[in-house]
């Protein structure tokens, strides 16, 4: 049995692997999926001082506090971000490392840098958050449940730079990256198309794609389940 730590993305919540939780639990292992502070059914607590160290505590804590061994530790979108930060403190509970359309940071790295701008700090009379993107999904009525759901997340998060002694890459664990390869409005030369060029081209990481847009846990969930439930599970 594997436990699966579900990291998600920006303006979402937990909810946004509510179609994949019964699939991965359904075959005997244990889901856990953290909320961010400040987003989602916890954006009741955002203020401008949530930044990304707060969310990688979210997560390190989530495993501290539960004890969790054995993980397979997945991080969706913005959640790349945050499952990197996270590693430092709990690699050793880790067995394999998954992104999903996700960013790949290293040292140094944001998410504002990685998505090509600079933000500059707030100053008085400048909103601490930022409105969250739209996203189309295959299914209009998960369209309209879960756009509903997207919530404003605070700036410092995005323009926080990551600070890691070491790289993904460089601890002794699993590695996969999955990409949703057909997202008509992603450009080429995005940051999570740079990821999945250096994962494909790599003998360290495992390569998946899903033929659908960037919302694939809510798209395809029986897709990313056969994927994360495949041989060499942890």
């Amino acid at each position: 049995m594997a436990t699966f730590v579900l990291v998600h993305g920006a303006w979402s919540g937990a909810h946004g692997f509510r179609k994949i939780r019964p699939l991965l639990r359904d075959a005997g292992h244990e889901v856990y999926t953290p909320s961010l502070t400040g987003i989602g059914e916890r954006s009741h607590l955002a203020s401008p001082q949530v930044n990304l160290t707060t969310h990688i505590q979210d997560v390190v804590n989530t495993v501290l506090y539960e004890d969790l061994e054995n993980i397979v530790l997945l991080g969706f979108s913005y959640g790349g971000m945050v499952v990197t930060g996270a590693l430092q403190h709990i690699h050793n509970r880790i067995s394999h490392l998954v992104y999903l359309d996700a960013f790949v940071p290293e040292d140094g790295d944001s998410a504002d840098t990685l998505r090509g701008g600079v933000r500059k700090p707030v100053s008085v009379g400048q909103e601490w958050y930022m409105p969250p993107l739209e996203r189309n999904f295959d299914c209009q009525n998960d369209t309209d449940w879960f756009g509903a759901r997207r919530s404003a997340q605070p700036i410092a998060s995005f323009a926080q730079k990551l600070e890691v002694a070491l790289n993904p890459d460089q601890y002794d664990l699993k590695l996969s990256y999955i990409k949703a390869s057909a997202d008509e409005n992603e450009a080429s030369d995005s940051a999570f198309w740079k990821a999945a060029a250096l994962a494909r081209e790599s003998e360290q990481w495992d390569y998946h794609e899903i033929g659908t847009n960037h919302m694939v846990a809510i798209n395809r969930p029986h897709e990313l389940a056969a994927i994360l439930l495949g041989p060499g599970l942890g």
